[in-house]
Order: structure tokens, then C-alpha cells, then sequence
């Protein structure tokens, strides 16, 4: 029987999904998730830059990338500046830094759209698990299995969680937008 608690888990996912792609958003300062979407080839398959190098970040606009094997520091430095990141890595042989320019005004807003768009998917996943849920308990009413006072009641339950996962988004958002247009 569908249940408002399985339209929580859906919303709750979609919500850490949000929280997992704001953080790959570069704001001033360097964050190992920033690298989150360079792929290496390593090994004879494309792997995440964490699987084959620690990432760390000494300072706040610099990421270190210490390969866990040497022969890969070429792959991993041209992984990172064919990633499309605007980052132009250097290698020394042992290590890969990364130095993290200032973002300019422009550039900040250009996250600050993307930010937006990765909400707005965010909040489409949150309605789409409301639906699910909501087919359900109609379709529960239709068949006489519940009544229709114990539908409203669980429809009300779901509307009033979805309001509250799509405001956490807004904040999540909102959030992140000031740290994106901090100096």
C-alpha cells in the first residue's frame, strides 16, 4: 500500500541527489568535489580522478592530486584540463596542483544559473514522487480499498511534504547562491 513515508525516502533521495550536484559548483574556494566529474583513463576504463589519486586541498585556492600510481600522473593532469573546469593543472612529477582562479562577475553568474536548473531538477524529482504516491492512494479510492476521507487525508500528508522538501531545496539553493557570489 503506498504510503506518504515512500514518498519521503523518494523526496529525501532527490534532495541528497541536489546537495551531491550543488557541491560539484565551484565557489571561491578549492573543494576535492570540485573534481568529482573528471574521469581518467586508467587501467583500460574511464574511473573517477578519487578512485585512482588522493584529493585534498591544502589551501583554499588549491587542489593537490597525488596519484596512487605514478604512471598515471600524465592521464590524470590531461583528465583534469580536458574536463572543461577551466582549471590548468601542473605536474612535478610526484604531484598535480591544481591552483584555483577567482571566479569573475560573469562566471559567478553563469554558476548561479546552473545552480537554478539543478534545482529546478531537483524540485521536478520531488513533484514526480508526490505523483507516483498520489496515482496510488487515487487508485486505492477508486478500488474501494480506502475511503475517501483517508485519501484526502493522505493526499494532504503528501502535499504538505512536498512543500516542505521543495522549500529545503530553496534554501539549499539560496545557500549556495550566496557562497557562490561571495568574494
Amino acid at each position: 500500500m503506498p504510503t506518504v513515508e515512500d514518498a519521503k525516502k523518494r523526496m529525501e533521495d532527490a534532495l541528497d541527489a541536489v546537495r551531491r550536484e550543488f557541491a560539484t559548483v565551484r565557489t571561491g574556494k578549492a573543494t576535492p568535489a570540485l573534481l568529482d566529474t573528471v574521469r581518467v583513463d586508467a587501467y583500460g576504463s574511464k574511473m573517477p580522478v578519487n578512485q585512482v589519486a588522493t584529493v585534498s586541498t591544502p589551501e583554499p585556492s588549491l587542489i593537490v592530486v597525488q596519484p596512487f600510481d605514478k604512471s598515471l600522473i600524465g592521464d590524470i593532469e590531461r583528465a583534469i584540463q580536458s574536463a572543461d573546469l577551466g582549471f590548468n593543472p601542473a605536474n612535478d612529477g610526484n604531484v598535480i596542483r591544481v591552483p584555483i582562479p577567482p571566479l569573475n562577475e560573469e562566471r559567478r553568474k553563469e554558476f548561479v544559473k546552473l545552480l537554478h536548473k539543478m534545482a529546478e531538477e531537483g524540485k521536478i524529482s520531488i513533484r514526480h514522487a508526490r505523483r507516483l504516491v498520489r496515482d496510488e492512494i487515487h487508485a486505492l479510492v477508486k478500488e474501494h480499498e480506502i475511503g475517501e476521507d483517508e485519501g484526502r487525508r493522505r493526499e494532504d500528508a503528501l502535499e504538505k511534504l512536498t512543500h516542505e522538501y521543495t522549500d529545503k531545496v530553496d534554501d539549499l539553493l539560496k545557500h549556495k547562491e550566496e557562497e557562490v557570489m561571495a568574494i
